[in-house]
């Protein structure tokens, strides 16, 4: 029974971590955005050829930003586990360390919804990966990483529209759990002005296995985009905001121009309930009626599961 609490979503409301890590995203954001140097890569043709809104974004208008949930909004599948799979192939764990965020990954995939619980038990997993290691060596992997799992990823369409927002003269940000350095990275790779970030904390350029605040998710990123629009002088109202989860319904409540990208089934009725705009990139039956994320792919599903079912049959043994 124990198991079913993973299928029940639960509510969460802003805390004083929350704050915390918002406000440590914010200023790492800004802090990397100062240096970043966009080295994009050459858009698609199907990118190219994507129209922008007439009406929106709004060229000249500076005090408009525009942020973007990373995760099956602009990429497809999650950015954390594509580099869990660079880091394992490089020896910074091993199989059963590998096989149990497999387990976690199909539940999560299976049951549409984020555990308080699971997130606890893939963020320690996560801190003790990178505990002791330089925080240039995780930089350094993350752009090798990017050319070998996420650069095929990207969501033309979603791409299309960050894109508009750049032409139109403002700043376009990443918004997402992942660690701040390896959205910092993604950002640089396509052009973007930087990321916000989940923030671990480094002594001397080195991890010390613990966070400042918690893991970048739900109000915690509103939190981030409130504290990052105040320091940059934003007009949220103006601002836009894109995501595929239900998890982000504070982030995009935030904005006056929230979009619901690839979404989930709650985010679809959410959104439609107060007549956001939506943009589905994926093909076929969305399996998001069911509460799978589309963007995972049957393969990643089917990966996942054979996992959970030989630590299954290990543990019975």
């Amino acid at each position: 029974m124990a198991a079913l609490r993973w299928l029940t979503p639960r509510r969460r409301s802003a805390t004083a971590r929350s704050v915390l890590a918002g406000e440590a995203s914010a200023e790492a954001a800004r802090k990397s955005s100062t240096d970043l140097e966009p080295t994009p890569d050459a858009p698609s043709e199907e990118t190219a050829g994507t129209a922008p809104e007439a009406e929106f974004p709004v060229v000249g208008d500076q005090r408009a930003a525009a942020f973007f949930d990373l995760d099956n909004t602009v990429m497809q599948g999650a950015a954390l586990f594509h580099f869990g799979r660079g880091l394992y192939k490089r020896k910074f764990f091993d199989t059963r360390e590998l096989t149990r965020f497999a387990w976690q990954q199909t539940w999560f995939r299976l049951a549409g919804v984020e555990d308080p619980e699971h997130m606890q038990d893939a963020r320690d997993s996560a801190l003790s990966i990178v505990k002791g290691h330089r925080v240039a060596e995780l930089m350094s992997i993350g752009e090798e990483i990017y050319d070998e799992y996420m650069a095929d990823r990207i969501w033309p369409g979603t791409r299309a529209l960050a894109q508009a927002h750049l032409d139109a003269g403002q700043k376009v940000w990443l918004v997402t759990a992942a660690p701040v350095e390896i959205a910092t990275v993604i950002a640089r790779r396509l052009g973007l002005t930087g990321a916000l970030g989940t923030v671990a904390e480094s002594v001397g350029g080195v991890y010390t296995g613990k966070l400042v605040g918690e893991p970048l998710h739900g109000p915690a990123k509103a939190e981030a985009v409130r504290a990052l629009a105040g320091a940059e002088g934003l007009d949220l109202g103006r601002c836009a905001a894109y995501s595929d989860s239900h998890n982000d319904i504070p982030m995009l409540s935030l904005v006056g121009h929230p979009y619901a990208i690839n979404p989930d089934s709650k985010l679809r009725k959410h959104a439609r309930a107060r007549e956001w705009r939506l943009r589905d990139y994926r093909t076929g039956r969305k399996a998001a009626k069911v509460g799978i994320p589309a963007a995972a792919g049957v393969g990643a599903v089917a990966g996942g599961t054979a996992a959970a079912i030989a630590l299954h049959r290990k543990t019975r043994r």
